[in-house]
């Protein structure tokens, strides 16, 4: 039996975590040849693709307004670095991919945000990155949103109201900061 100080340490893996949303899904159902249920590993060297055409991409769309190969993303290292990235790169000629604010036309590429949120046509997927220290490959972790991603993330959040029942809010709309008063006064 090997002891633990002999054991060769478990090497943690980089994760993207993608969850993908399209206001028809529950009709058109697009997302059923994606896999919900689990991690899926992916080769360094091989280029992650989401489009239509299952002969050529991995994760599938089945919408024929996606373009056969919609993106694609590719795992790097930085240069004289640890950190783990991804470039994400629109490869639809006919449809504009949005990352966050960026927005990119046929071929153009950058590097993936470590949260960010990938738009295009109607379609909306958050993309998160857990880093890892592997090398040799990455694992793609996909999920279903119930409500719009976009919705979500840019709701306003509630101010607290404090116990006199103005809000700060309320101050400020009328050119005035708040005032702190003495529960006494």
């Amino acid at each position: 039996m090997i002891s633990q100080e002999e054991a060769e340490t478990e090497e943690t893996v980089t994760c993207l975590h993608m969850t993908f949303y399209h206001p028809c899904q529950d009709d058109k159902m697009m997302f059923r040849c994606l896999n919900f249920r689990k991690r899926e590993q992916v080769r360094a060297d091989e280029m992650a693709k989401f489009g239509r055409d299952s002969n050529i991409c991995h994760y599938n769309l089945l919408d024929t307004r996606v373009s056969r190969i919609q993106f694609s993303l590719q795992f790097y290292r930085k240069l004289n670095s640890s950190e783990s990235c991804f470039e994400i790169k629109n490869m639809s000629k006919k449809t504009k991919l949005i990352v966050d604010k960026t927005e990119l036309g046929y071929l153009n590429k950058i590097d993936l945000p470590w949260k960010c949120i990938i738009c295009f046509g109607d379609y909306q997927i958050l993309a998160e990155i857990q880093e890892g220290e592997a090398v040799d490959y990455f694992e793609t972790h996909l999920h279903l949103a119930e409500v719009p991603i976009l919705q979500e993330r840019h709701l306003p959040s509630p101010q607290p109201i404090p116990e006199s029942g103005f809000s700060s809010s309320s101050f400020s709309s009328q050119g005035k900061n708040p005032i702190e008063i003495d529960e006494n006064e």
